[in-house]
Order: structure tokens, then sequence, then C-alpha cells
């Protein structure tokens, strides 16, 4: 409360989320182990790069100047952490300019295929339907999510 007190409401709110297929926490997992079977090596690999994207934001000011930020890390049910980082910057982001700093598309193929593997690897959903059966989302052979298209047709 302090914060919102001191600078006003906060200008971004980014959740960030641990990922089991990290690198940094497969290459120590032995054989037989799951990611879920080390809480620890997750916690801190988590916290890492958490600390890295906080520098990276901040320091290059991808957003612009911050003037403070905050996080809270929660754990979900499967497992993972997930952070909630508020930041207040010193220049206020105008409602004329909020199509510069958030996007909702999915980076294009060719010109920027590194993000494009990223994004359509842990963004977004699917194939499921007649073509996956064996997803998470598809425990009666149809998918729970509602995704329209193939992911709504049974197998």
């Amino acid at each position: 409360m302090t914060y919102v007190r001191t600078y006003g409401r906060s200008d971004l709110f980014i959740t960030f989320t641990g990922n089991p297929a990290w690198n940094e926490i497969k290459q120590f997992l032995l054989p037989v182990q799951q990611p879920s079977d080390r809480h620890d090596l997750i916690a801190l690999v988590f916290k890492q790069k958490l600390a890295k994207l906080t520098d990276f934001i901040v320091k290059y000011q991808i957003f612009g100047e911050a003037r403070c930020w905050m996080n809270s890390i929660e754990w979900q049910k499967r497992g993972l952490p997930h952070a909630h980082i508020q930041i207040w910057l010193k220049t206020k982001i105008q409602t004329s300019n909020v199509d510069e700093v958030i996007s909702a598309e999915i980076p294009h193929r060719v010109s920027e295929p590194a993000l494009f593997d990223i994004v359509t690897e842990n963004m977004v959903h699917g194939p499921c339907g007649a073509i996956n059966s064996q997803l998470p989302c598809m425990p009666e052979g149809r998918c729970i999510k509602n995704i329209p298209g193939l992911a709504s047709q049974k197998p």
C-alpha cells in the first residue's frame, strides 16, 4: 500500500511463470527424476531467472525508466512458481501508447523465428482433438478448454 500511496497505481503488471522444461532444470535431474521431484531446483532457477528479468526490464529501460518495482511469488497447485511483478515508471504510460507496450500477436515465423518458436511452444494451446487426443485438456475425448476448430472435435 505504501507504493500506491506514494507513486499511485503501477504502470505495468507482469506475470512470470516457471517452466519445468528450462534447460537449467533438466540438466541437473537424475535419469529417473521428473522436475516435480526437485522443488528446490525449480525454486533456485526461478529465482535467478526472475532476478534477471527484473534487472533486464529496469537496467535497459525497455518500458522506460523505472521509479520502483516489487514482486510477489506464489506456487501453483501443479508445483510451479509464478511471480506477479509491478513496475512504476517515471513517465506514465498513456492510453494512446498502450499498443506500443502490449502485443497480443504471434511473432512472424520468418523474420522472428526464435520468438515465434517460444510463443507457439509456450503460449498457444493445442493442437488437440482428433489430432492429439492424449493431451491433458482431453480427458473425455473432448477439449475441456473449449478451443474452437480441431480442438472441439471428438476423435
